[in-house]
This record gives structure tokens, sequence and C-alpha cells, in this order.
């Protein structure tokens, strides 16, 4: 949490008042966030702490575009100004933005009706149309890099699942998430090996994405979305597997299933309002699956940096690479039919 001279000074910026309480809010991974409540109001305040995306002047290139995107009516909630027009504050080297609170709550796929689903899709397409609005051609060039198109190769995953068995069999004292961890190594490992013949060619085209568009990044309030939030990984990538990514998020269930009935109603609404193919969605499924293979994010976070952080969420991301495999086809089928 900012100390009090710290806190005085990046509000002396802005035309906020003076801090009466300020508590961190504890969901969220990457950046700090803290609901600050002031002589003039209540806000979140925003520590960009994420090395990778703590740039102030890209932070700025962020602001502008949620500033944008709201002047068209997609629901964000954009940066204030300090008092020098500028929305990024440096205090003592540390990147802050400051923005309204808005009371809403997050909402997993569980939670949403069938016509909610549809809302969401249809959302996530709304916001990769608009993006090509507001967003001019010449910042492509200053854009977050687009993420690599080229696939994984399963040969550096047989290296990388060796490596992190031989963590999991160092740790001491063994405890039950190394015993799923090697369980789920050792499944993955023979996974890859009976499917590593469908390695996806060339990635597709890319657009304008979110870049992290999950339940945590969504705040409803009632039946709506209220406001998307988190633009730190706006950049060009591809945008259908960017509605992929999101679905697996949203309607994994914890067995490590996904809700398809709710996947298809999602999809539907994304290709009507991004104007994608179904032909697009397919192929997004199967580089997004080829990649949850290939991916250990979690456990790489867990053995190599000590970060225990997405722990909870490895039991069913893991099993939703088995049953998704197993599943391929109906998988596809949601999406793109």
């Amino acid at each position: 949490m900012p100390h009090a001279p710290l806190l005085g000074a990046l509000l002396r910026q802005y035309t906020a008042g003076c801090a009466l309480t300020c508590e961190p809010v504890e969901q969220g991974l990457l950046n700090r966030g803290y609901r600050l409540c002031t002589t003039r109001g209540r806000y979140f305040l925003k520590h960009h702490f994420d090395p990778e995306t703590a740039d102030p002047a890209a932070i700025a290139r962020q602001h502008r575009a949620t500033q944008r995107l709201a002047d068209l009516g997609v629901p964000v909630a954009p940066p204030l100004a300090c008092r020098d027009g500028r929305t990024v504050a440096v205090v003592g080297g540390h990147a802050y933005a400051l923005h309204p609170w808005i009371d809403g709550r997050h909402r997993h796929g569980g939670q949403l009706t069938t016509g909610q689903c549809e809302r969401l899709g249809a959302l996530l397409g709304v916001v990769h149309a608009s993006l090509e609005r507001v967003m001019p051609p010449h910042a492509r060039a200053r854009a977050t890099p687009a993420a690599p198109t080229v696939s994984a190769d399963p040969a550096d995953t047989f290296t990388l699942i060796d490596d992190l068995l031989g963590r999991v069999r160092r740790h001491r004292p063994a405890d039950s998430f190394d015993e799923l961890a090697r369980h789920r190594l050792l499944e993955r490992r023979a996974l890859l090996e009976q499917h590593a013949d469908r390695r996806p060619a060339q990635g597709s085209s890319v657009g304008w994405v979110h870049g992290d568009f999950h339940p945590f990044n969504l705040l409803y309030k009632g039946d709506a979305p209220a406001a998307i939030v988190d633009w730190d990984r706006l950049g060009l990538r591809p945008r259908a597997e960017e509605a992929v990514r999101a679905a697996a998020i949203f309607f994994v269930r914890p067995v490590g299933a996904l809700d398809l009935p709710k996947v298809r109603a999602y999809a539907r609404a994304y290709r009507r309002t991004a104007g994608a193919s179904p032909a697009q969605l397919a192929a997004a499924v199967h580089r997004v699956w080829w990649e949850r293979l290939n991916d250990f994010w979690m456990l790489r976070w867990h053995y190599e940096r000590g970060d225990t952080r997405a722990d909870p969420q490895f039991p069913a991301a893991s099993a939703l690479a088995v049953w998704w495999t197993r599943e391929y086809d109906a998988v596809c089928g949601a999406f793109a039919e």
C-alpha cells in the first residue's frame, strides 16, 4: 500500500481531495490496485507494477484508447486527468493512474444466463470492432508487439516438462500440489506424443485486442456489464484467439470441462458483432487448444518463481487441456456452428 507521504504527493497531482482511506483490492495477479476514499469521492488507484507493461508512454496510449472507446459507448472506466492534463502520475519512480470507482462485481460464466452469455460475446465483438475504429493506423508501429504467431514446438515442451518434473521431485516437503503437478505433467507429455503431428501452421491475421479479457477484468452492475478494466495488454494479436481464450476462462467448470451450450451462445454473438467467420473461429480453437497443451505458466510460477497466486486455478485449467483434447470436435462445433 502506498505510504502516506507518497499518497499525499500523488493526490496533489489531481483535484481529488485528501485521502481518508486506502485499501488494497485483493483480486488480480499482476498489478496492484487500491480502493481510495478521499474528501472528494471514491476512486480506484492503480499501481502499474508489472515491469512488462509499466512504461508511462505505453500506459498513456492505453488511456487514450479507453477514452475513445468510452466516447463510442463501450463500457470502460477511463482514467482521470492530473492537473497538467496527463493521465499517468509518476511518484517515487512508480507509475500510477486514478480511475473513478465502479460499483460492481465480477461474474464467472457459471453465474450467467444464456442471454447474458450472448451479451458477453457481443460485448467482446464490439470491443474488437471498436478498437479498429479508434486506433489510428500510425499507432500500429508504436503498439505492444503482436504475440508470436509461430506455434509452440513440442520438442521444447518436452524439455520443459522434464525440467518441471525434476523440480517437482526435488520439492520438499512434498504436498498435494506436487502430486497433481506430476500427474498432469506425465499426462500432458503422453498427449503431446500422441498429437505432435497436429501442430498448427502460421497464425492468422492480427487486429486490436484487449489482451486479457477474463472475469476479473469485467465488472457487472446488476445483470449488465458496467466496465471492462485493465487494458495493460492492449495490442495487435489474433482477434478470434482472444475470443476463444476468454471463453475458456469464463466457461470452464471446476472439473475442467467447458459449458458448451453457453460457449455456443457466446460464440454466435461474438461472430455476429465482430464480423468473424466460422472458419476463423475453428482455426482459433485449434491454435488455442495447441497453446493449452504446451503451456505450463502456472507451474512455472509455482516452481521457478515461488509464486503461488495462480495455484487455485491450476486444477481446472490443467484438466481442461485433457478434456478439450477428448472433446475436440464438440468444442470446435460450439465455436463455429
